[in-house]
């Protein structure tokens, strides 16, 4: 959500952080600020609304510092305003910080602090967090320590970048399930809550973990744990570059994406398929560990989610092992039942959604298996899980996730296939003509991709509908779940997804003339059922788009409009299916002239509650 970037050694910091802010846009905000530090002390700047207003207030300031934090803010304690922007300064302006995550206690420790004579002006749990840290620093006049002791007494989620008067040199930095990295680079150190806001500078970057500290100066910095003591750690080098973070002449980072995913795809199953075998012994999976499994339980949020219902669908069609999909917010909470030699997946884009990584740790606390697939190297699910299987979709920028979600798919598809032939549900035959039917994927996305026009036109035509509805069966439905989100999430339209068959157990009473349906038909064992469902809510006066196979074209004596995709073995129509209905989304959105890349109320990676 919130955005934190900070650097230290650079004399233009002004620029640096402001940049740096920019590259965090997508993770939605609503305020945004920046403190420098400087001969004259701590300065700061803020400002409510986009970016642009805190860039015109810095326009006319002269601050001379070469360190410095900045903040992009997503309300979730007080108003947007100027007043609960970050930074927030201590009482007596000593101390400074930016804060992403939310601490619970919150108001415990302002209770504490004001009857110790700290007073407060904001609606901020961060202002707590800041001024207990000032309370400790003017014991002890140790960063680390006033820090490390602010830490025990804070509950909840937290990275902070902080700065002290009597410091003017350093930033000090703190972790606890909110994602935190520092660069260092040429005398130079940079400081992000992600990699986008910094990767113009350096490529090598360390991952602060849980309850860890640092001490950032001007090329160097420092690691502690909570105790204070120092400690070590690895660097890890980030595969992909600044130039993939940027628009290279789209116009909207969502649109560049979806043009990405036939390179995304390609790169993901590159690195698993050698020759003609899927090849996971890199991540520590072997054919014994897949042999074992007797259960999968899948864990998502949002469209992470909707990737787990069709890795569902083909998990137990391809190898008769039973899977159950949860919710993560939900699996969180309800009584957690695993069956003997069972494996829980967690799915994650960023590897920090926040109910998605205390999932996991719930099952691992059960002694459960657990498998992580991720886009994200060096995140907290990949660290944490006891098997990882990266996604290779670079950078993804656009709030509404397409390309980091048809790369999460693919490695599903390849788990499917690879336990089938384990478990000896397919022979060697089936499994050669499935790894050549994902190889296949990247060509036939891309005749999608060239014949996009059709749906842009239909897009501008239905740009003012309010209710659509997208229908399917078996894997349609899981189509259908994630057509609709992106519906909802990027064009602000009422849309729900429905299982085909359950119309007639109420929903069909919202049908009326004019009403968009969207049926989704690739599945062969269920084609017609879905067309008999279409041809009864166009009786009723739908208008009705179907998305089917190139062939199918008997459809067109029932439908309004047809979009047709390249033949593939069925298994693999989760992948095309969505390429149009992501290009649906975004060309209504453009259409009723939205914000596509940053729709309002939403952010990038949920990492808080």
């Amino acid at each position: 959500m919130c955005g934190i970037v900070g650097a230290v050694g650079d004399e233009k910091i002004i620029p640096v952080l402001l940049t740096g802010l920019s590259k965090l846009e997508y993770r939605g905000y609503d305020s945004a600020g920046i403190a420098v530090m400087d001969d004259n002390g701590i300065s700061v700047l803020k400002s409510k609304g986009r970016l642009s207003v805190l860039s015109e207030k810095c326009s006319g300031v002269s601050f001379y510092g070469s360190c410095g934090i900045g903040h992009t803010r997503w309300a979730t304690h007080g108003e947007p305003s100027e007043a609960n922007a970050h930074p927030h300064l201590s009482n007596d302006g000593t101390v400074v910080c930016v804060h992403n995550g939310i601490i619970e206690n919150y108001k415990e420790i302002k209770e504490k602090l004001i009857k110790r004579g700290y007073n407060f002006y904001s609606s901020t749990d961060t202002e707590a967090a800041v001024n207990l840290i000032d309370y400790y620093y003017k014991q002890c006049k140790d960063p680390i320590g006033a820090i490390s002791g602010a830490m025990a007494g804070i509950k909840g989620s937290y990275a902070f970048a902080i700065m002290f008067k009597d410091r003017f040199d350093k930033v000090y930095i703190a972790r606890k399930d909110s994602p935190l990295i520092v660069g260092v680079t040429d005398g130079k150190s940079y400081i992000a809550s992600d990699v986008p806001a910094i990767l113009g500078y350096t490529r090598n970057v360390y991952y602060i973990g849980n309850y860890e500290l640092a001490e950032v100066s001007a090329g160097h910095v420092r690691f502690y744990n909570s105790d204070c003591e120092e400690i070590k750690k690895d660097i890890t080098e980030i595969k992909w570059n600044a130039e993939e973070a940027e628009l290279g002449g789209f116009e909207h980072f969502m649109i560049k994406e979806i043009h990405e995913q036939p390179e995304s795809i390609q790169k993901t199953i590159n690195v698993y398929i050698k020759e003609n075998n899927i090849d996971f012994s890199d991540c520590g999976i072997t054919d014994e560990t897949l042999e074992e499994i007797r259960s999968i339980k899948i864990i998502g949020c949002g469209s992470a989610y909707h990737v787990g219902v069709v890795g569902q669908y083909i998990i137990e069609k391809l190898c008769d092992v039973p899977v159950r999909v949860d919710y993560a917010s939900e699996y969180r909470y309800r009584a957690q039942i695993h069956g003997e030699n069972e494996l829980v997946i967690v799915i994650s884009q960023s590897g920090e959604t926040a109910d998605t990584l205390f999932a996991m740790r719930n099952a691992k606390e059960k002694g459960v298996k657990t498998l992580a697939i991720v886009n994200a190297v060096g995140s907290s699910i990949a660290r944490e899980a006891d098997y990882t299987l990266y996604t290779m979709a670079g950078p993804e920028i656009a709030v509404a996730t397409t390309k980091a979600y048809t790369a999460q798919i693919a490695v599903c598809q390849l788990i499917a296939i690879e336990l089938a032939r384990v478990k000896k549900k397919i022979n060697l035959s089936k499994y050669i003509y499935l790894i050549d039917e994902i190889r296949s994927l990247p060509e036939k996305i891309n005749r999608i991709l060239n014949d996009k026009e059709r749906i842009q036109w239909f897009a501008s035509k239905f740009a003012g509908v309010k209710d659509a509805f997208m229908i399917g069966r078996e894997l349609d439905f899981a189509i259908c779940l994630e057509g609709s989100l992106k519906m909802k999430e990027i064009s602000y339209i009422h849309s729900e997804a429905y299982a085909a068959g359950e119309l007639k157990h109420g929903t069909i009473s919202l049908v009326e003339k004019g009403t968009l349906v969207i049926g989704v038909l690739t599945q062969s064992n269920v084609y017609e059922k879905t067309l008999s469902n279409l041809i009864e809510v166009q009786s009723r006066g739908a208008y009705i788009m179907s998305l089917t196979f190139l062939g199918n074209y008997n459809i067109e004596d029932h439908c309004n409009f047809t979009v047709y995709i390249p033949k593939a073995d069925e298994l693999f129509a989760p992948i095309l299916a969505a390429v149009p209905l992501q290009l649906l989304g975004y060309y209504i959105s453009v259409a009723r002239g939205l914000d596509v890349d940053k729709p309002r109320n939403l952010a990038k990676s949920v990492t808080v509650e």
